[in-house]
């Protein structure tokens, strides 16, 4: 599934009473949709890591109380005083059997002993795939029927959607948009390579130390010898910051990029800068001059991380002309 319909189903099954299993390969955003919906919910969210527990974690300790014993739930379960949220066990299939065993009541019954998980709570958890070269365990069957399963499938338009708002360098949209099967690609594994999240630790590289150039050596050890050298001589024949200026200050007569990779560059570029009060009359000016398929796509990115630029007279008149390419 698109990350997009997984925020769907997750919308819809959390608050109820079967759990949902995420599976992806690494560095995909499994946690980060997990995250993003219980933000949009308004609800916690109660992050744990099952390879981290014991057997016995989850059960508690006993302490004896009128002669009695008596079970004390773990801390980092949530209490009856809590708001309501998910609990999360991310990596869950990275903890041994065992561990993963404990889960059974928790995951069925909603209680593990004599503890019971509040109203107001919902279960999820993710985990990688072992055909990914991580270091899982297979799931016992009893588990696994416990949960609703989905496959994350990494897809490039929900990624730029969400670059965009995570504010990942243009050059990396601008490179990725010619570049997609990129994305994400583990053909060849060994310290780096590129996923959504390599990227945006490589965007960061590229901030923190102002150029793609400065950081060359770096990127190499972020997403990969092969993704690094690529969008290297991507950036090298691109168009420049200055040039997209010049476009930025003479929207009416300044020439426009022929090149796809430079269209794509300029696109991600207004669009990073989409928040800046000026630039809603400088898109709405080059909307008339892009050719439709390139104009679609600006309007569209633009519109979903600033929505209120429909209001702009530009923009009015582009999406009457193309209502229907922009749904």
């Amino acid at each position: 599934m698109k990350p997009s319909r997984i925020s769907e189903v997750l919308e819809s099954m959390i608050g109820g009473r079967w759990p949902v299993f995420v599976w992806g390969p690494p560095g995909c955003g499994k946690s980060s949709v997990v995250r993003s919906v219980a933000d949009k919910l308004g609800l916690g969210i109660l992050d744990i890591r099952a390879s981290l527990l014991d057997p016995t974690d989850l059960r508690g300790i006993p302490t004896v109380v009128n002669g009695r014993a008596v079970w004390c739930p773990p801390s980092f379960l949530p209490q009856k005083s809590d708001k309501p949220g998910v609990l999360f066990f991310d990596e869950l299939n990275a903890a041994p059997p065992l561990v993963q065993a404990s889960l059974y009541q928790l995951t069925l019954d909603r209680r593990v002993g004599e503890y019971e998980l509040p109203d107001g709570w919902s279960i999820v958890a993710a985990g990688n795939r072992s055909e990914d070269r991580s270091v899982v365990y297979r799931m016992p069957s009893a588990l696994t029927n416990r949960f609703l399963h989905v496959d994350f499938e990494v897809d490039y338009d929900d990624w730029r959607a969400w670059a965009y708002t995570a504010k990942v360098h243009p050059v990396i949209i601008g490179f990725l948009s010619l570049r997609r099967e990129l994305l994400h690609n583990m053909k060849s594994v060994e310290r780096a390579f590129p996923t959504p999240r390599s990227w945006e630790m490589a965007s960061a590289a590229i901030s923190r130390m102002g150029s793609l150039t400065a950081c060359a050596d770096v990127l190499v050890g972020t997403v990969g010898e092969g993704a690094a050298s690529e969008l290297l001589s991507y950036e090298k024949r691109a168009i420049t910051e200055k040039q997209v200026n010049d476009i930025i200050k003479n929207p009416d007569t300044a020439s426009l990029p022929v090149a796809l990779g430079d269209v794509y560059a300029l696109v991600s570029y207004l669009v990073s800068s989409a928040h800046v009060s000026s630039m809603s009359h400088v898109i709405g000016r080059l909307l008339n001059r892009l050719s439709p398929e390139m104009a679609i796509l600006l309007a569209r990115d633009v519109l979903r991380v600033q929505p209120k630029l429909r209001k702009d007279s530009g923009f009015q008149s582009f999406i009457q002309q193309h209502a229907k390419s922009l749904l």
